[in-house]
Order: structure tokens, then C-alpha cells, then sequence
């Protein structure tokens, strides 16, 4: 047994959802609950019945990433060979960390809070970790100062998740573009920057900086999983510059060969169709409506700019705890905020991807909890 699988814990965001009943309030996965365009798999099905579902090249289907590239039109990024095509964005991730980083030299920056994944597969490769913690209610989430300061010697690779996964902030323009100049003042070897993208089209905000347009060591990450309510799909890309792609690409035919031929045909048919906001509209709508619900209540809450993620304050120090006596106590999942970083200790992500008046009430009810232990005061 390899000791590093071992003794890394598993997803504590799916063993709370394994605890939940048939009457729960689900707050806790992140899976949109909206329907697919079942016409594009209609599409991808006639494409199959005339071509058949062969093997796809390593890299992925050539149109799919020229449409990727076009679609994004990053400089220097914005040919079809800086695309890879992969299984999920989840491999996107563990392919680009173990590929570009030297687990005898180099290390890993994460902007926190942050989704946990980035961490563990570092840990499971032997990759060194550093960490920067920016405080979500900030002006700036994603301060390029606190960012930069903590770039040491051997950081070869800094991971941002924008919008972000748990809070929904947002990094700017202007941000985006100080941690680029910063970075590229360094000299010696470039630092790499993964721009985890995966929510991108999902984003309330004016001002949304894109790494993959101002910085050319940029690895850009995204999947149709959260825009168009495909994570069964499992049909995901990273963009990536040109002198990377081969060691990439050599890894990524390691470990699954190449992504689903018919899930690239699916794919082909959202872009070519101009479709990835399709859903937008319905999760506009939806935060408004939840930060009128959240409004109501007396938990303090981080006002997304992204995503689908409320980020709400309990005031518990046993977040886990917290959680688990939700499900029992008042039939709510919901996710404990310690496991994206110490700043959330005290906070539960909820997710609003289901009818609005489940996440009311379900936000009536950790209140309700939160208020029964002492731990908040009423407004």
C-alpha cells in the first residue's frame, strides 16, 4: 500500500453527503440540479452511428480544440495544440501539478480558501506546499501583494481557483495583472500559474480577471461539468502553453489513454453551438434570490461573485461537528468550511444549485442550530 494514498484523508465533502436522508436539505455537493440540452448528445449519438466510438488521439479531437482555443482566444494559448483534452477537470489538475513540478526541488503555492484536491495531490506525490490565506470578506480576495510576498525561491506553480471554490469571489482585472507583472519581474525559471477556470462562466461581476490573457505561464483548467450541468460527463481541458504540451500529453495518455470519444462529440456540439452560458440566467436569478434569503437570517455570509457557493458563518470551532449534527439534528448537508483552509473555521459552504425555497428553509434551519448552541446573536 503506498503510504501517501494511505494516510491521505479521503473527500470529507462526499462522506457527508453519504450521511444524508431521503428528506434532507442537500447544501452540500457542488452538482447543478438543472437538466442538459439532451439535443447535443442526440448530435453526438448520429455522429457515432456514422463514425463509430474509436479511440480518440491522446491530445483530443482536433476540432473540439480549435473551437476551445477560439472560444478563449488567449494570447499566446490560442492555438489548438496548447489544448489537452481530458477526463474531468480533475485530471486536468493532477496531470499539470505532476508533470511541471520536480517533487525534489519544487513547490506549490495555494491561495486559500481553495478547494481541497490541489493540496492532497501534492501530498500524494511527495510535492512540497505552501499556502497564502486571503480573507474572503476583503476588498480583495485575491490580493496580488499577500500573493506575491509569498512566492519563495523554489514556488514554480501557484494554483488560483477564480471564480472560487467555496466563497464565489472573484479575482479582478487589475489583481490579475499585478501577480502577472510580479511574477514576470522574477526572472529565472517561469513560475507557473494554474488558473483553475471551472466556474468561468458562471460570474455576476463586471470586473473578472483571466490569467490566460495576460500571463504566457499560464495552465488554464476548465470542464462543461458546472456550465452546462455535465459532471457525469466527465469531459475536461487545460489550456497550456506549447513547450509544456508534450510532457502533458505523455502523462495525461498515461494515466486514461485519451477523454471519451463521444463525450468530445458532445462537447463539440456545446461550443460549436455557442453554448456555454446557457445556464447562467437561471443562477443570476438564483443568488438573488438567496442573498434576500440569507438577508433574513442572522448568519453572517460572504456575497458571491461567482459560482454557486454561499459561504455562511456558524461560529462554531468544531466545524465538522457542526455539520454532522446538521444532518441529524435538523436534516441539512452542508459542507465545513475548515477543510478549504483555516480562515473558514466557523463557516459551512452551501451550495444554492436546488429550488430556492429548499435553500431558505435549509438556511432557516443551520440558523436555527446556530442560535440553540449560543453561537450567534439575533439580529
Amino acid at each position: 500500500m503506498n503510504p501517501a494514498i494511505a494516510g491521505t484523508p479521503g473527500s470529507t465533502i462526499r462522506a457527508l453527503h453519504a450521511k444524508r436522508r431521503p428528506t434532507s436539505i442537500n447544501l452540500g455537493l457542488g452538482e447543478p440540479t438543472l437538466m442538459p440540452d439532451v439535443a447535443n448528445f442526440e448530435r453526438a449519438t448520429a455522429w457515432v452511428a456514422e463514425h463509430g466510438c474509436r479511440y480518440a488521439t491522446n491530445i483530443g479531437d482536433p476540432d473540439l480544440r480549435e473551437a476551445i482555443a477560439a472560444h478563449y482566444g488567449y494570447p499566446q494559448l490560442d492555438s489548438a495544440d496548447n489544448v489537452c483534452i481530458t477526463a474531468g477537470s480533475q485530471e486536468a489538475v493532477y496531470v499539470t501539478l505532476r508533470t511541471l513540478l520536480d517533487p525534489a526541488r519544487d513547490e506549490l503555492l495555494v491561495v486559500e480558501p481553495a478547494f481541497p484536491v490541489y493540496v492532497k495531490i501534492a501530498e500524494v506525490e511527495g510535492i512540497r506546499v505552501r499556502r497564502v490565506e486571503i480573507d474572503p470578506r476583503g476588498a480583495d480576495p485575491f490580493d496580488p501583494e499577500k500573493i506575491l510576498a509569498a512566492v519563495g525561491p523554489e514556488t514554480r506553480m501557484i494554483v488560483i481557483c477564480s471564480p472560487n471554490n467555496p466563497t464565489g469571489r472573484v479575482i479582478s482585472r487589475a489583481s490579475t495583472k499585478r501577480i502577472a507583472e510580479g511574477l514576470l519581474a522574477r526572472g529565472g525559471p517561469p513560475v507557473y500559474v494554474m488558473h483553475d477556470e471551472i466556474y468561468r462562466e458562471l460570474i455576476y461581476t463586471d470586473d473578472a480577471g483571466e490569467f490566460g490573457k495576460v500571463y504566457p505561464h499560464t495552465v488554464a483548467i476548465n470542464s462543461l461539468s458546472k456550465s452546462n450541468a455535465l459532471t457525469g460527463l466527465r469531459l475536461g481541458w487545460l489550456i497550456a502553453p506549447l513547450d509544456t504540451l508534450p510532457q502533458i500529453i505523455k502523462m495525461h495518455g498515461w494515466v486514461t489513454s485519451c477523454a471519451s470519444t463521444y463525450a468530445q462529440r458532445i462537447a463539440y456540439d456545446v461550443f460549436a453551438r455557442n453554448q456555454l452560458a446557457l445556464h447562467r440566467p437561471w443562477y443570476v436569478r438564483q443568488r438573488t434570490g438567496v442573498l434576500a434569503a440569507v438577508a433574513q437570517t442572522p448568519l453572517e455570509y460572504v456575497v458571491p461573485d461567482g459560482a454557486f457557493y454561499l459561504c455562511v458563518r456558524v461560529g462554531a470551532t468544531d466545524t465538522l461537528a457542526f455539520a454532522e449534527d446538521l444532518i441529524t439534528e435538523r436534516d441539512v448537508v452542508a459542507v465545513p468550511g475548515h477543510i478549504f483552509g483555516p480562515l473558514l473555521i466557523g463557516w459551512l459552504r452551501t451550495s444554492f444549485v436546488g429550488p430556492l425555497a429548499e435553500f431558505e428553509e435549509g438556511l432557516k434551519r443551520i440558523a436555527s442550530l446556530a442560535l440553540e448552541r449560543g453561537l450567534l446573536e439575533t439580529k
